[in-house]
């Protein structure tokens, strides 16, 4: 059965019943309310032939970055093609389904891109615009991300349902590529239009973060302790960047009490919650704090995962869990499937081979204490980085690993470079990086002394 869909286009689902789920569901995948999969489960017990839908399924298992959720997402393609060949749909639904077909073929980008053709076509598709955006941050891809919804954008204003969760979307594409005092008036805009838009709010915390506005990063996010409460797990990752606004201010303490009472609420094996968990533990010991027995649990869950292989972004935060907690044969497993990667066709292989094995290899050789061999290596894979995916925010521990390598090594001026590119990146200076220039100032300082032949008990 064909009908017109909240954006005005054309949809074929066979089921009047299952259109209001099928709204329902992207509502709340536009507001990553934990809601989302409910929904669609719904859509597709009524209408189990709902191509769209099925496409839409497997796009969410793949975004998962989880090995035994490949099996389901290709049971979805072969449902959402089986659809396509019985009954007549648009070339936008089709699109989706030929876009899954490309992840599981190897090529996300491939699949970001067909979504981002079918969007020109169907630009008001909230849907489509939050899918390839999706995408796109998992490949690292923030220039596309911005590219696509800057693209789009005209399509939309005030009298779109989803106006507001647009404007979040848009946030954080500015925030990705520089453009903070847009991305904050936007960010802030779209809570005025959709108040449960996280990641708009998330967005605006980016920028705090970036800009080294901690104080008022705090200000933002405790003012609004309900507006990431209806979240998926997407919400431990919103009082993960309250933590790091904790930790730049100095109270470690805080940002470790929001470790065991929200970040490590749930204790799950996703990806992302490893991520938040395992990058925060790291920022902390860089700081001097001792974060306990908790590098276990992360270790445990972690190992289980080792041999994913799915995304590396996933991969090189499951090292560090393994590697911090004593898991070293583990950790060795994962390097190697690293390596094996490496070679393999497809962006997988190509992200592997450009940043996966050196930074791996990097965050191996940090654990031992061989600090200059750590800082070479990860120096190595930071041009490629941002191909592992995620956002500069969470990359930057890898950052602060390769600065506190450096100074461990006694190389301080790679250290000082490093620093301040980091900061001309970043926008502006933060604490992280103001407290270790003065580190390099006064390793300078011993250096020039040491070499004072003045000084010298006997000549040289």
């Amino acid at each position: 059965m064909r009908t017109t869909d909240q954006f005005g286009y054309d949809l074929n689902i066979a089921s009047t019943d299952a259109l209001p789920h099928w709204n329902s569901a992207i509502h709340a995948f536009l507001a990553h309310g934990k809601e989302t999969p409910i929904h669609l489960e719904r859509a597709l017990e009524l209408a189990p032939g709902f191509a769209l839908g099925h496409a839409c399924r497997g796009l969410f298992c793949l975004l998962l970055g989880r090995r035994e959720l490949l099996a389901p997402a290709r049971e979805c393609h072969d449902i959402a093609t089986r659809s396509l060949h019985q009954s007549e749909h648009s070339d936008r639904e089709t699109a989706v389904v030929h876009a899954l077909g490309d992840w599981l073929s190897g090529w996300p980008s491939r699949c970001a891109d067909r979504l981002d053709a079918a969007l020109k076509a169907y630009p008001r598709d909230a849907l489509l615009l939050k899918l390839v955006h999706a995408v796109r941050f998992v490949l690292g891809d923030s220039t596309g991300m911005r590219a696509s919804i800057e693209s789009a954008f005209p399509a939309y204003n005030e009298t779109h349902p989803f106006y507001g969760y647009v404007l979040g979307c848009r946030a954080f594409a500015l925030e990705e590529t520089g453009d903070y005092r847009a991305a904050e008036t936007s960010g802030r805009a779209g809570l005025e239009h959709a108040r449960d838009d996280a990641w708009g709010l998330h967005a605006v915390a980016h920028v705090h973060d970036m800009t080294g506005r901690s104080d008022d990063g705090v200000k933002w996010l405790e003012s609004r302790p309900d507006g990431w409460a209806h979240c998926n797990n997407f919400g431990f990752h919103v009082w993960w960047h309250l933590a790091l606004m904790y930790l730049d201010q100095g109270h470690t303490d805080k940002a470790l009490a929001l470790y065991d009472s929200e970040i490590r609420r749930e204790r799950t094996d996703d990806y992302r919650d490893i991520s938040n968990a395992a990058s925060l533990l790291v920022r902390l010991e860089i700081e001097g704090v001792n974060v306990g027995a908790r590098w276990e649990e992360l270790a445990l869950l972690s190992d289980k995962r080792a041999e994913d292989g799915c995304n590396v972004f996933a991969d090189l935060h499951y090292l560090l869990a393994l590697l911090n907690g004593g898991r070293r044969m583990s950790a060795e497993r994962l390097i190697n499937g690293l390596r094996t990667r490496s070679s393999d066709t497809g962006d997988i292989g190509l992200v592997s081979r450009n940043a996966g094995v050196s930074a791996g290899l990097g965050l191996e050789q940090y654990r031992k204490g061989n600090y200059a061999s750590a800082f070479h290596l990860l120096s190595s894979s930071r041009q490629n980085l941002h191909m592992i995916g995620g956002s500069h925010a969470q990359r930057d521990v890898f950052e602060r690993l390769t600065i506190d390598a450096a100074l461990r090594a006694g190389l301080f001026e790679d250290a000082e470079g490093l620093i301040k590119d980091r900061e001309r990146f970043r926008g502006a200076p933060d604490n992280f990086g103001a407290q270790r220039l003065e580190t390099c100032d006064t390793m300078r300082r011993t250096s020039m002394i040491m070499l004072d032949e003045r000084l010298r008990a006997v000549p040289a």
